[in-house]
């Protein structure tokens, strides 16, 4: 049998994982500024992390969820405290899709709604709902197609007001990234979730905050909606919670409430998912990776910036993006081959940061000098016969 073949890959295999770093089967290192698509939030490996795995994994590893599991309790005490959402009701799931569908889902069934509004170069996953949120026609399949999904230009705030005007009782809910990731690191303008926020309350909508890969610390806060100074209804994430570890969840509003039967989940919260996600808040608070994020994220923007062959620095934290003209097509490749290190990409043209949280300054500065050297010598190619990935296609 034969692998599916859905993603192109790069001809490296990674066998081994530390901090910031990875080593491939040759004994290469390479700095990863990617952390496989924004997941590895605490550093690769982080002992405390495998710690915890193991310690769990030696009393129960799974059992449904027709039992008490304490752990997803405790998870979600540790959640409510570190994200300041003390409040909110957690239920959890496996991956940001999944989060994303279940949370589309919960805001109809609370008011019974069946429009949605999402943004134009917005990416939510690749199941039902998610997918026809999803402004890229090359992952509905005719089956997603739907006319309950509104896309409106993203930080447009009289087309957003237009449209509810026009069709505000329908509206079930709003769902916004604070940050897009595959549509290239655009940000959110704090108004514009405020519009969001004060149009959801005026209409009866449910606003649902896209964390996925904006979440979790990754701007500096623990949710980037936060810098907007609003809280929203329903938060999906995913990506960081488990540092590589499958595990997901939404935290839901208190005036939301549960009934039995509407959501559920098999492996959602099992011993091992909750172990993990609680290893992970418990290093993100202790190592207080929410200040390191801020500053190295602010670091490499500024020195990026620097650059001028470098266009539109732009994100938050560590959710950096910025484009690069047409002769540097090959920056990323030449930085994979030529540097060993690891970036992203969205298309056309935008590289993606998405390190660990925990990443170090002098790492950061590595990364400046090699991008310097690059960007100094476009014509560079890439030493090795290797086939490229396009990395937006792989979240």
């Amino acid at each position: 049998m034969n692998l599916f073949d859905v993603y192109p890959l790069n001809d490296i295999t990674i066998v081994k994982a530390k901090g910031s770093y990875v080593w491939d089967d040759k004994g290469e290192q390479y700095l990863d500024l990617y952390g496989g698509h924004a997941v590895i939030s605490i550093g690769h490996t982080h002992p405390h992390w495998v710690q915890r795995i193991e310690e769990q994994l030696e009393k129960i590893a799974f059992y449904s969820n027709s039992i008490r599991i304490p752990l997803q309790q405790q998870l979600a005490e540790k959640l409510g405290k570190v994200s300041g959402k003390e409040d909110y009701q957690l239920f959890l799931c496996n991956s940001g899709a999944e989060a994303n569908e279940n949370a589309l889902k919960l805001a109809s069934f609370h008011n019974g709604r069946k429009k949605i509004v999402a943004f134009s170069k917005s990416f939510h996953g690749r199941t039902s709902l998610a997918v026809s949120a999803t402004d890229n026609k090359n992952y509905i399949a005719p089956v997603n197609e739907t006319d309950n999904v509104i896309f409106l230009p993203l930080n447009d705030e009289q087309a957003l007001e237009a449209c509810f005007k026009k069709n505000g009782k329908q509206i079930s809910s709003v769902i916004i990234e604070g940050i897009q990731g595959v549509g290239g690191i655009n940000v959110a303008e704090n108004s514009f979730l405020q519009k969001i926020r004060q149009l959801c309350d005026e209409y009866g909508a449910v606003y649902i905050a896209d964390s996925i890969q904006c979440g979790y610390g990754r701007s500096g806060k623990f949710f980037s909606h936060d810098f907007a100074g609003v809280s929203a209804d329903i938060y999906t994430m995913a990506k960081g919670m488990g540092n590589g570890f499958p595990v997901a969840g939404i935290i839901i509003a208190p005036h939301i409430k549960p009934k039995y039967f509407q959501l559920g989940t098999t492996f959602g919260g099992n011993h091992l998912a909750c172990a993990a996600a609680l290893a992970v808040l418990e290093v993100i608070e202790e190592e207080k990776l929410l200040g390191n994020t801020a500053t190295v994220g602010f670091y490499l923007r500024e020195e990026l910036k620097k650059i001028p062959q470098l266009k539109n620095v732009r994100g938050r934290g560590l959710m950096i993006g910025f484009d690069v003209p047409e002769e540097l097509k090959d920056l990323k490749k030449n930085l994979l081959f030529n540097q060993k290190i690891f970036t992203g990409e969205a298309k056309p043209n935008v590289i993606r940061l998405l390190p660990s949280l925990a990443l170090r300054k002098r790492d950061a500065e590595q990364f400046i000098e090699a991008i310097k050297e690059e960007v100094a010598a476009p014509s560079n190619s890439p030493k090795g016969g290797e086939q490229a990935s396009t990395q937006s296609q792989l979240v």
